[in-house]
């Protein structure tokens, strides 16, 4: 089992799942009083008032039962409390049901418990609950989303155990004034193709819908196709496309000015028959539907228009948060629905997704390279270690990616190797960290020794480098704008489609980047980055060790601090690049043996940073 398990969440979960629930618990009906209700619409991170109303069941509420009043558990609402008016959250609460006295309490971070005393509550009485009833009212989700959930639960016996009321309670939640300006364009093109530009003024937290309006000013020298002036109309909110045509080679970057004194500069673009061509990716994030933000189509349509991603999947908990995605086919039917609805080859590529989230064995991300598949739940005795989820997964186009291994939330099992056909690569960045190695910038949280990713490499396992996000904030692709770190996965195929983004991944031709776009195009012996590299392939040296050069060539969007050469668990060579955006340069690998591995990383004077997947030498 992992170095750090934690079995007693495990054992939680597993008892929810076999407590017998008495008819009446998740009785009864609930619904928002719009007229009440002063903020059914909110700025993200503001406050706000909401009303609703609970109507017993059938069979009423026994007295010493419960009615729960859940929060929307992420991201910062306001703890819903009954001590003090004149704090964040208070809530009242009240009925008009003679003889039915109500104890209300907080009893977990944003969970209410009201408690029925005196008599029952007969069917058909109501309890009125006013969240952000004081003076300051309850601060809203610091994210923007279309649909943000209030849960009311019933423990209609009194027994300890409660069930969800089947109403829902949708707030919105929307962005906030416009705060940043991004500028996203492809990494890499050919003379004569026409790239997509992407300007998004977004909110302080990276949501788009902002409402603004005004002239963007544009500026790109060698760019003799791209206006000098954009409108951003209202109806756009914030976001907008563009047509370019790059006529020539070179590095390009375009700088912009926008409403209210807002500036930006893209990522690079390089146009060069040198380099092969970057997808870029995000392949681990959450929405609503377990500890995230969002609705499935917000995700998607987030990926795809505003961090101009050609490739996302969306990796929601498989038994984690309010409704667990393996209890909730129906969840899982709009995951794969709208995958496809917005799966486009060769415009933008959705992947079929969940998180397998062990708490023994550590998390892993299932991906399925087509419309089918099924959740199969870490929970479940049936798939509850990763070798029963392998052989589960034998023969379909799938693959499983270990994530925050090193530290965070739980340190991956890695006395179990990975399956080489279905887990090729792994994520070794993301919000939590980096789990690459110690001396790693960015490092992940709470990290344990001797469980990186080098270390692994060090044993013997073979795997390429992806970052993603593991992002819950709804922005897929853009995580780092409100992290110290995010994840991005670097494709090096010009085939995008399904088939083509997993046959990139078996191949191991990816990289990982911690959130910023850096194109990093890398040759061993003229293979490409993530090739099994055979002696007889390269160069022999005078004592017929192999040799072979090593080529490197970053370009970042920010200026750079060093380029290092990782050999076999060691930093080989590290090459200053003293703050250019643009570093080239070519080695000489002497001495290699079967069995050693080398992979090249590159650090901005930001901290961000790119790992390339690394050579094996056989």
């Amino acid at each position: 089992m992992s170095p750090r398990p934690h079995l007693e969440i495990v054992e939680a979960l597993r008892q929810d799942l076999e407590a017998v629930r008495h008819p009446s618990d998740g009785g009864g009906d609930v619904w928002i009083v719009e007229e009440e209700s002063a903020s059914r619409e909110v700025i993200s991170g503001s406050p706000g008032q909401w009303t609703f109303l609970y109507e017993a069941g059938p069979l009423g509420i026994a007295e010493g039962g419960w009615i729960f009043l859940q929060a929307p558990p992420f991201w910062g609402w306001s703890t819903p409390q009954v001590t003090n008016s004149e704090g964040l959250g208070f809530t009242l609460v009240s009925t008009a049901a003679e003889g039915v006295d109500l104890e209300a309490q907080t009893v977990d971070q944003g969970l209410l418990g009201i408690q029925i005393q005196g008599r029952p509550l007969e069917p058909g009485e109501q309890v009125q609950i006013v969240y952000g009833a004081g003076d300051q009212g309850a601060i809203a989700d610091r994210f923007a989303e279309s649909e943000s959930r209030f849960y009311i639960a019933v423990d209609g016996d009194g027994d300890g155990v409660r069930k969800l009321v089947q109403g829902r309670l949708d707030v919105k939640v929307v962005a906030g004034p416009a705060a940043q300006l991004i500028l996203l364009q492809p990494s890499t093109a050919q003379p004569g193709e026409s790239i997509r530009l992407t300007v998004a003024i977004l909110d302080a937290t990276g949501s788009a819908g902002v409402d603004v309006e005004g002239e963007i000013r544009l500026q790109a020298e060698g760019l003799p196709d791209l206006p000098p002036v954009v409108e951003m109309k209202a109806e756009l909110r914030g976001v907008l496309h563009l047509e370019v045509l790059v006529e020539s080679e070179g590095v390009f970057r375009v700088a912009a000015e926008g409403p209210d004194g807002l500036r930006a500069e893209s990522n690079p673009l390089v146009v060069s028959s040198e380099v092969d061509r970057v997808l870029w990716g995000d392949l681990h994030g959450h929405s609503a539907l377990s500890d995230g933000t969002g609705t499935v189509e917000d995700y998607f349509r987030y990926a795809r228009d505003v961090a101009a991603l050609d490739v996302a999947a969306l990796t929601d908990h498989d038994h984690w948060g309010m409704e667990p995605l393996a209890l909730n086919p129906q969840f899982w039917a709009e995951i794969r629905r709208q995958g496809d609805l917005f799966y486009r080859p060769g415009r933008f590529v959705t992947v079929l997704g969940y998180e397998w989230t062990s708490w023994i064995h550590g998390h892993r991300h299932v991906l399925y390279f087509d419309s089918e598949g099924e959740v199969l739940s870490s929970v479940d005795p049936a798939f509850e270690s990763p070798e029963q989820l392998w052989a589960a997964l034998k023969g379909k186009p799938a693959l499983t990616l270990a994530h925050h291994s090193a530290g965070g939330p739980i340190p991956t099992n890695w006395q179990i190797p990975p399956d080489p056909e279905l887990e090729p690569v792994t994520e070794i960045v993301s919000v939590h960290g980096s789990s690459e190695a110690m001396d790693s910038p960015g490092l992940i949280y709470s990290p344990l020794p001797g469980n990186f990713v080098r270390d692994v490499l060090d044993r013997g396992y073979r795997f390429g480098f992806v970052g993603s996000g593991d992002s819950h904030d709804g922005h897929p692709g853009l995580a780092h704008l409100t992290s110290a770190s995010g994840g991005l996965a670097a494709f090096l195929t010009s085939d995008l489609t399904r088939e083509g983004i997993l046959e990139a991944l078996r191949s191991r031709r990816v990289y990982a980047t911690n959130g910023p776009r850096i194109v990093m195009a890398t040759r061993l012996g003229g293979r490409p980055m993530g090739a099994d590299v055979g002696l007889d392939e390269v160069g022999m040296g005078p004592l017929g060790a192999g040799s072979a050069e090593l080529t490197v060539w970053i370009v970042a969007p920010g200026p750079l601090d060093r380029v290092d050469v990782i050999r076999s668990g060691q930093i080989h060579e590290s090459v200053a690049c003293d703050g250019e955006r643009d570093c080239r340069f070519a080695t000489t690998m002497e001495d290699l043996e079967a069995g050693e591995y080398l992979y090249v990383r590159a650090v901005q004077v930001d901290g961000g940073a790119a790992w390339s997947s690394p050579y094996y030498l056989r």
